[in-house]
């Protein structure tokens, strides 16, 4: 009995080793992964929802797929080590070749340094960089923001087309450090004299401070009336913080007032909070988000009052850079090829028109070639012609020369 069970195993296994081999078992997940940090949704929802458009479109790393999306604390100017970590920590992924971060809060240079030191073959993005230009270009292989030089004309220029007699800008010290808000300021204060429109600069409450989110919030609800009784209903404001936005369009709608666009646009910035809009339905679908908020706008008396980009400026940067990076990888697009970075944009923006350009350092005349500025034209909502041709305006040169002066 014992030789012929021994028998039946060693035709087993000479049948085993004579068959034909099996064909390669395909892979099961991607060649490679993304990393991708965002704020939460309350300081920066267009920001995560980008990142969830290349979840829904490549798949999550936990779940096979290509993208690991990581949100950064609220509070993270105390919690500058935790980011860092939180960034590093995806440089131990073998199969990671991609970090973006968006927004690039302050500590992504020194994250990024610490990520090439490990790995440099790893692409660093950092999307609306909040760093000095000459500090972040240090680690990024590409660094972009919104046209901080070009828009510090630009939007007072297009408050003037909506009747503004004053614009107010909304601030606060840790923003007024940084070059890119910095200097956007100091232009548009040289804008508005230029255009005859009186320039008022306020401080409102730091969100990442102590008073927190809400605390910050309330502080808009409370001010804006009085500041539209001060200065008029033909007063534009604009504020440097998403946390902002909201209470001060909620308070515009009722109290009056205009607003160009937000400092990262998008219909979703702000709107739906202040309209008290259920927009789940429309998720993604930008087009038809427009369509909705401005029906609300109109119906509260806004038509011609109101701005913004007609597709997110927050959600176009996740999602876009995190496909241009793909291509990348993949060798269908070439690292700092602009042609190549609007193609990755124009996959979620279709029919939007962008302008930008190379970051030029104002004391050296040295432009960068790994820091891009862009920006796209101001949908104003319940207006005839809907588009300010703002990509098509020609800026003075004299705007490129004024010279950060810190706050």
């Amino acid at each position: 009995m014992k030789k012929l069970i021994l028998a039946v195993i060693v035709c087993l296994a000479v049948f085993a080793a004579c068959k034909p081999a099996d064909k390669p078992v395909a892979a099961t997940g991607p060649a490679f992964h993304i990393g991708i940090l965002t704020e939460t949704v309350s300081q920066a929802e267009d920001d995560l929802r980008g990142a969830e458009e290349l979840i829904r479109r490549y798949g999550q790393v936990n779940e096979g797929g290509m993208i690991q999306h990581v949100t950064y604390p609220d509070n993270f100017m105390d919690q500058q080590e935790v980011f860092i970590s939180q960034v590093t920590a995806m440089a131990d992924d073998p199969l990671m070749k991609a970090i973006i971060i968006n927004n690039a809060i302050p500590g992504t240079a020194e994250a990024f340094k610490r990520v090439k030191e490990k790995r440099p073959d790893i692409i660093c993005i950092a999307a609306e960089a909040h760093e000095d230009p000459l500090v972040i270009q240090q680690s990024a292989d590409l660094a972009t923001n919104a046209d901080f030089i070009s828009r510090g004309y630009l939007i007072p220029w297009a408050a003037k087309q909506l009747g503004a007699q004053t614009f107010v800008h909304i601030s606060f010290p840790r923003h007024m450090s940084y070059e890119s808000l910095g200097l956007r300021r100091q232009i548009m204060e040289e804008a508005c004299k230029d255009l005859g429109i009186r320039f008022v600069f306020v401080t409102a409450p730091d969100p990442t401070s102590d008073v927190g989110v809400a605390g910050a919030q309330q502080y808009i609800l409370e001010q804006t009336p009085q500041w539209i009784q001060q200065y008029g209903e033909d007063t534009a404001f604009f504020c440097t913080n998403d946390a902002h936005t909201e209470p001060l369009l909620r308070q515009l709608l009722v109290y009056g007032g205009l607003f160009v666009e937000a400092d990262l646009p998008s219909p979703l910035m702000g709107y739906p909070g202040a309209l008290g809009l259920d927009l789940s339905a429309e998720t993604g679908n930008f087009p038809a988000i427009l369509q909705k908020v401005e029906e609300a706008v109109n119906a509260k008396g806004g038509a011609g009052k109101f701005g913004t980009w007609a597709f997110s400026y927050g959600f176009a940067q996740s999602a876009g850079w995190g496909e241009y990076a793909k291509r990348v990888i993949e060798g269908t697009a070439e690292l700092g090829n602009m042609d190549d970075m609007w193609e990755a944009l124009g996959e979620f923006t279709s029919g939007a028109q962008w302008n930008g350009a190379y970051y030029t350092d104002a004391n050296t005349g040295v432009r960068a070639r790994n820091h891009l500025l862009i920006y796209m034209d101001t949908y104003i909502m319940g207006s005839p012609g809907k588009y300010l041709p703002t990509t098509q305006q020609e800026i003075p040169e004299k705007y490129y020369a004024i010279k950060f002066q810190g706050n």
